[in-house]
C-alpha cells in the first residue's frame, strides 16, 4: 500500500475521497425534499457541540468545527477531527455516534467510509463530522478547503 504523495496511491486516495463525498452529496439530494419532515431533539450549532465534545472525550485530535452557512449549501456545521491509529478512529466514530443517539435521540442520516479507509464522514443533515487518520487530513486539506468558513471555538 502506497501513501499519498506518490502518483498512483494519491490518485487513488483523492478518487476515494471525491468519491465519499458524492456519495453524501446524492444522500442528500434524496433527504433535501423530506428534511422538513424531519425532527430533531437537536440541530445546528448544539448538535456541533455535542459532536466535538463526544469527539474530545476519547482523545480525538486537532478538533475544529465551522459554521459553514455563509460558504456551503452543503452543511450548517462541519466537524474535522483527527485519530493516529485504527483504534483510536473507531473509538471517535464510535463515541460521537452513540453519546449523540443516547443524551439526543438523533442518528446519522448516513455514514460514508470505512475506518479501514482512514476516513469516515457521519452526516446529521446539519452537521457533518469527518474522522480522518491526520495522514489523509494533512494530504486533502480540508482547512484550506474551507479556509473562508467561519471557525468556532469548542465551548
Amino acid at each position: 500500500m502506497g501513501f499519498p504523495g506518490d502518483d498512483q496511491s494519491g490518485r487513488l486516495f483523492l478518487a476515494r475521497g471525491v468519491a465519499m463525498l458524492l456519495a453524501v452529496l446524492r444522500d442528500r439530494l434524496a433527504v433535501g425534499e423530506f428534511k422538513k419532515f424531519l425532527t430533531m431533539a437537536i440541530k445546528g450549532l448544539e448538535l456541533a457541540m455535542a459532536c466535538a465534545k463526544a469527539a474530545d472525550e476519547v482523545k480525538a485530535e486537532n478538533i475544529r468545527i465551522w459554521d459553514m452557512r455563509k460558504v456551503s449549501g452543503l452543511t450548517d456545521y462541519m466537524i474535522v477531527c483527527s485519530g493516529s491509529s485504527m483504534p483510536q478512529l473507531r473509538a471517535i466514530l464510535n463515541e460521537v455516534s452513540q453519546r449523540v443517539e443516547e443524551e439526543y435521540g438523533v442518528k446519522a442520516i448516513h455514514r460514508e467510509g470505512k475506518v479501514d479507509a482512514r476516513w469516515v464522514v457521519l452526516d446529521y443533515i446539519d452537521v457533518m463530522v469527518h474522522v480522518m487518520h491526520q495522514e489523509l487530513r494533512d494530504f486533502y486539506g480540508l482547512e484550506e478547503l474551507w479556509k473562508d468558513a467561519k471557525e468556532i471555538p469548542m465551548a
